[in-house]
């Protein structure tokens, strides 16, 4: 419907641009948007006062010219001008029971757009580090970006979603010696475990396994691990440099064969549980790309070579740097280290680089609100690519508190004392923290009410949205009860019975449903999406409990139904896209 007020109106500003009304060059784009109450039509524009200066007029009289000059359209009743020269569009009563045919026709297709026009867009999110279990902080980057790329499907494009895997580099190898020394305490052997080391119980399980398939082949004593090793933080020293001296001891224990047994177990084990975790969120991916796969296929040092290629690489101090600091990042950085390895860094912008040659117009990552700085990082690194760093986009997630009864859940990851995902859906349900994590702005700071979340009241936003899809479930079975069925024929032909607030303004709320997707995927915003559901549950539940809807009068009846089976169909489809189920009884 707005897609089509909007043709209407850009074709009066082009017959004016036409008859030399407006310039040129005027830009004839036209803003349109919902006006907040119906006395003044059903939408708004103020393209007259935009384009009064160019055209050398008072924007009055421009929005009258534009009136003139707009199309007969079946759908527009009137246009009025309001104000210093808004222009208000009242819409025709068929407008209204045309998007309800329209949403009874089409099913769960309703809300289906074109504006993607069939792109290629990648939304990679999670990508925690497989150290450990997901906790509540990776939930709403899952939630989020989840939401988020089935609203982009929903809006036309198509969507690849993709978790990279950080399955190369220290933090793994930082991993795997935790699980060989908990192994080593399980084989009986005295170990001094870093004070910086990951010390959740779940590496004690990964250590059984191993000690399971393997026995005590790769035991050895604390004397043997500790053998010149640097002081660890608790006693003093370095604990980072601790750290890499244990990997180091580590590899040179274990050797070829054994180092990869607990790098690979841990891997593999952590990696399993976050894709079950994940799936049991209502969270799939189309693609887990391995980072070992940007070096095995030669992805890593292409990336280099085109920086190279480009002028954007310098030696210094035996590291190679990328001129980072000359494309918009606030300090050059090191892309090949002074040992020959390259960084974390260089993986990210043979990444970027492998997404677009894959053939994706635009790249989407999602990140936690910790990861600000990559924005100027990877724009720099796109600009020394030779790409435009306008199909990089970085969003950025922030933090969920949890609370409970009223105190804020205290967490530290650091010593594996943090509520995981798992934990967190077992509490409260999937459905409650699928809708709780997007139900407020992505940039914005999420106090998650855990007590609020497991309440069964009107207060708990989605069981009060999936209590209305409920609610219109059992009028279907209260029909089926007096032995009644709904005819959706003679509902259509007897739309125009609906005429009671309740009604109009259910219509007219239903009706913004595609404008919705269309702001929710534009603005990558899945919390619009979050609050129409709920202010269209509230129209609901405002219209159930003032009017029957199984009267006597069979056209009045149907019309009814109709009506209630179109929001049923739309709260569905809205609640799919956020991942949250619509049960028929509650």
């Amino acid at each position: 419907m707005k897609e089509h007020l909007e043709e209407l109106l850009a074709q009066s500003l082009l017959h004016l641009q036409r008859d030399g009304v407006l310039p040129a060059e005027a830009d004839l784009a036209v803003q349109l948007e919902r006006t907040r109450s119906p006395e003044h039509g059903e939408f708004a524009s103020n393209i007259a006062m935009v384009l009064a200066k160019p055209a050398g007029m008072p924007p009055r009289q421009l929005a009258e010219a534009i009136i003139d000059r707009v199309p007969t359209s079946r759908q527009v009743e009137r246009m009025e001008i309001a104000g210093p020269g808004f222009i208000n569009i009242f819409l025709q009563r068929c407008a209204l029971t045309g998007v309800l045919k329209d949403v009874l026709r089409l099913g769960d297709k309703y809300g289906r757009l074109r504006r993607g026009g069939r792109n290629r867009i990648t939304v990679e999110f999670v990508s925690a580090n497989p150290t450990g279990p997901l906790h509540v902080g990776h939930g709403r980057g899952a939630a989020y970006g989840a939401s988020l790329a089935s609203i982009l499907s929903a809006a036309g494009y198509r969507v690849q979603r993709e978790y990279y895997v950080n399955d190369n580099g220290r933090q793994m190898d930082i991993l795997a010696v935790c699980v060989w020394l908990r192994y080593l305490e399980l084989c009986g052997e005295a170990v001094d475990f870093p004070e910086n080391g990951y010390r959740g119980d779940y590496i004690y399980d990964i250590a059984r396994i191993v000690r399971v398939e393997q026995g005590d082949k790769w035991r050895f004593t604390g004397l043997d691990v500790e053998e010149n090793l640097p002081p660890n933080a608790e006693q003093g020293g370095d604990g980072e440099a601790h750290l890499d001296a244990l990997i180091a001891r580590a590899r040179e224990l274990l050797g070829e064969e054994g180092y990869p047994v607990f790098f690979d177990t841990a891997l593999n084990n952590i990696l399993t549980d976050i894709k079950d975790d994940l799936a049991d969120f209502g969270v799939h991916f189309d693609e887990w790309f391995s980072e070992r796969d940007l070096e095995e296929s030669g992805s890593l040092e292409h990336a280099i070579e085109r920086l190279r290629e480009n002028g954007h690489l310098y030696k210094k101090d035996g590291a190679t740097w990328f001129r980072a600091s000359e494309l918009g990042d606030e300090k050059d950085r090191v892309v090949i280290r002074d040992n020959g390895r390259t960084t974390y860094f260089a993986s990210d912008i043979a990444y970027f680089l492998n997404k677009l040659e894959r053939g994706f117009q635009t790249a989407v990552y999602v990140f936690g609100a910790d990861h600000h700085g990559y924005v100027a990082r990877l724009q720099a690194a796109a600009r020394g690519l030779g790409e435009d760093p306008e199909r990089l986009e970085i969003l950025l997630v922030q933090f969920a508190v949890l609370f409970r009864f009223g105190e804020k859940v205290a967490m530290s990851t650091r010593s594996g004392n943090f509520i995981t995902l798992r934990e967190l859906r077992e509490e409260v349900s999937t459905d409650a923290a699928r809708f709780f994590y997007v139900m407020r702005s992505h940039d914005q700071h999420l106090d998650f009410d855990l007590d609020l979340a497991k309440s069964r009241t009107s207060e708990n936003p989605v069981f009060y949205i999936q209590y209305a899809h409920a609610r219109i479930c059992s009028v279907f079975r209260n029909l089926e009860d007096m032995d009644e069925r709904h005819n959706a024929e003679i509902g259509n032909v007897a739309l125009d019975l609906l005429s009671e607030d309740h009604e109009l303004q259910l219509m007219r709320n239903i009706s913004r449903y595609p404008e919705t997707i269309d702001s929710a995927a534009r603005l990558r915003s899945p919390h619009l999406l979050a609050h129409y559901l709920h202010a269209l549950a509230t129209d609901l539940h405002s219209y159930y409990n003032a009017h029957q809807f199984l009267v006597k009068d069979e056209n009045l009846r149907n019309a009814r139904l109709n009506l209630v089976l179109a929001t049923q169909i739309i709260l569905r489809n809205g609640l799919t896209l956020l991942g949250v189920s619509a049960p028929e009884e509650m």
